[in-house]
């Protein structure tokens, strides 16, 4: 436990009811405020809180409390709002620590999470999963785990993951740990609505514990099936009609706010369900999901609540969609989400926008005018750190071949091709007629906007290596590369020559994880990952820098789709085309195709590279 811990209600009720009576003094009394409450939706002029031992133990008319020798803070007119409480979230994609996480969250307002970390469990299994809760029990925010649900992301025959997480394996960790409260994201939608026999024996684990199943759906012909199978909530609505299904099926709906310019903005399409097919605001939620560091500061949770409102949303029913409804979909809204008597005090004072001044965890000032305070500072300067089996993960040869052989004759070849920034691919077939000369091989290939892609097995396993063709990435010269490849995280990496890509794949071993760009054989940018491959030990702040640097590069070699989007290339959950370490996946089939076919295969389309 750290220094931020509240005790709980059943231990101070005496306690809480004599300072709500009047009859003790409380701790602090936050005056001259406006009280957003969540419950009436509703914004209370001339109140003031009396917090005691990291509770709310009573909002009062202003002047209230008859105790002068209690501390108080002055709102200053302020309004007053329960703390942001996210509901579905991936630490790891912010590249950072539960620890570093804290800092940008508690900035933003948010002071607790539901954060799903298959990403840690796919590289380092339970023992990851224990790692990333013992970081979490020591970051000064309020961290809860939807116990990943899909690892690996799909069968063994189509990628390598580190970790294995059974059914057995999950149960064993909502047992042990009480932060363990619900099923994480089951992203093998398919795997569900098939009757997959592993799939169902996880769902058991969870269901019949009691814990809430998350879930993560493409396609209104599935939504039946997986609500039928015990999934109650999803961050994956993108448009009005599929988030009006799953309302309808009886799921919660989160509705998902990213940095507009990304595929993670869905939030605008989605609320149509409530704003033009008129849906009760009852069952939606807002959540980040994904978020790089830099963006993390920038795009937090308080931002989506904005979006919300800009979507036509009241906001204070907007700031409910960020608390008091993702604490009850957890059941929590007896401790978090609200400011009755009794809940934690986790508060935040905004302005007339709705702008984050001041947040207080647990009572204790964290956030004050928009800046940490000294008591957070050093909370931060202590951060949990990770054991060295969580290091050193990056386990991939030396010599690898990352260009597919050339073909020895005309062929056919199943491409990847992307519509950006959009992160859903097509399989698109082209005519290639291999040039003659094989050192023009790579030359070729870059025409028509064409790159090579190989996902590198990183985990110590097979050593495989499997190639790929990318269209429409616009990398125009050199080569990017990841060992954040999800799910299984393997080390993916895209060039336009080999010398760049295996000057990129080295780079990423020699610092044990990373991400980075590479031209004529320099490291132009890099964020280093020494963590399970997946997560610096810096900084939030000094983070939020490297990665600004990062896609700066990224953009002046051509990359039209975001790092983050290419870190999903291979995650073969996500239609319609991936590429694993076992070779190219089509999604919904759930089987390999080859990279060249023999000539008079169907091809919608045809491109002779040597023209």
């Amino acid at each position: 436990m750290n220094r931020f811990s509240v005790p709980t209600l059943a231990g101070m009720t005496r306690d809480l009811a004599a300072v709500a009576g009047g009859r003790m003094a409380p701790d602090l009394v936050i005056t001259g405020a406006r009280v957003l409450s969540t419950y009436s939706e509703r914004v209370l002029p001339a109140r003031e809180l009396w917090l005691h031992r990291g509770r709310v133990a009573a909002v009062r008319p202003a002047g209230s409390c008859k105790f002068p020798d209690a501390p108080r803070y002055d709102a200053q007119g302020g309004i007053v709002a329960p703390g942001l409480v996210d509901p579905h979230l991936h630490i790891e994609s912010s590249m950072m620590t539960a620890c570093a996480y804290a800092e940008a969250a508690l900035l933003n307002g948010t002071t607790t999470i539901f954060c799903d970390s298959h990403e840690i469990g796919n590289v380092l299994g339970a023992e990851g999963i224990e790692m990333m809760l013992a970081d979490a029990r020591q970051a000064p925010l309020s961290v809860f785990l939807t116990v990943p649900s899909t690892v690996p992301a799909t069968s063994p025959a189509l990628e390598t993951a580190g970790g294995d997480l059974t059914a057995a394996v999950i149960g064993d960790l909502f047992d042990k740990w009480p932060e363990a409260v619900a099923l994480g994201e089951k992203m093998d939608f398919v795997q569900v609505c098939s009757g997959d026999e592993r799939s169902h024996a996880i769902l058991a684990a969870a269901l019949g514990r009691g814990k809430p199943v998350c879930g993560h759906i493409y396609g209104r012909e599935f939504v039946a099936a997986y609500a039928a199978s015990g999934v109650t909530d999803t961050h994956e609505a993108i448009d009005r009609d599929i988030a009006d299904d799953l309302l309808e099926a009886g799921l919660w709906i989160f509705l998902r706010g990213g940095p507009p310019t990304t595929p993670w903005h869905s939030l605008p399409q989605a609320i149509r369900a409530l704003t033009e097919l008129g849906a009760n605001p009852k069952r939606f939620c807002v959540c980040t999901d994904d978020r790089d560091a830099d963006d993390l500061f920038a795009f937090g949770l308080d931002w989506v609540v904005s979006q919300a409102v800009a979507a036509g949303v009241r906001p204070e029913t907007a700031w409910s969609f960020g608390s008091l409804h993702p604490a009850t979909r957890y059941g929590m809204d007896g401790e978090i989400g609200g400011l009755g008597g009794g809940r934690r005090a986790d508060l935040v004072l905004l302005d007339d926008d709705y702008e984050v001044q001041n947040t207080w965890y647990g009572g204790q000032l964290v956030v004050e005018r928009r800046q940490i305070t000294p008591l957070l500072d050093a909370a931060l300067s202590q951060p949990y750190r990770y054991p060295a089996s969580a290091y050193k993960t990056v386990r991939c040869a030396e010599k690898l071949s990352l260009l597919p052989p050339m073909p020895t004759g005309p062929c056919v070849a199943n491409v990847i091709a992307l519509d950006p920034p959009g992160i859903v691919t097509r399989r698109e077939q082209m005519e290639i007629t291999p040039p003659s000369d094989p050192l023009e091989w790579p030359a070729s290939i870059v025409l028509d906007g064409l790159c090579f892609l190989a996902v590198v097995e990183r985990h110590g396993k097979s050593g495989a290596v499997a190639h790929g063709l990318l269209k429409n990435f616009g990398l125009t010269n050199g080569a990017v590369a990841s060992s954040v490849g999800h799910d299984s995280h393997n080390l993916v990496v895209a060039g336009t020559n080999e010398r760049d890509m295996q000057a990129a794949v080295a780079a990423i071993r020699g610092k044990q994880g990373g991400v980075c760009v590479v031209v004529s054989g320099e490291v132009l940018a890099m964020v280093e990952l020494p963590v399970a491959g997946l997560l610096s030990d810096k900084r939030a702040t000094v983070i939020a820098e490297e990665t600004t640097t990062l896609k700066k590069a990224w953009v002046q070699v051509g990359c039209l789709l975001p790092y983050m989007g290419f870190n999903l290339l291979p995650l073969s959950v996500i239609p319609d085309f991936r590429l694993t370490d076992k070779g190219l996946i089509l999604v919904m089939e759930t089987r390999i195709v080859p990279l060249f076919e023999m000539e008079g295969a169907r091809r919608p389309t045809i491109l002779n590279l040597n023209e």
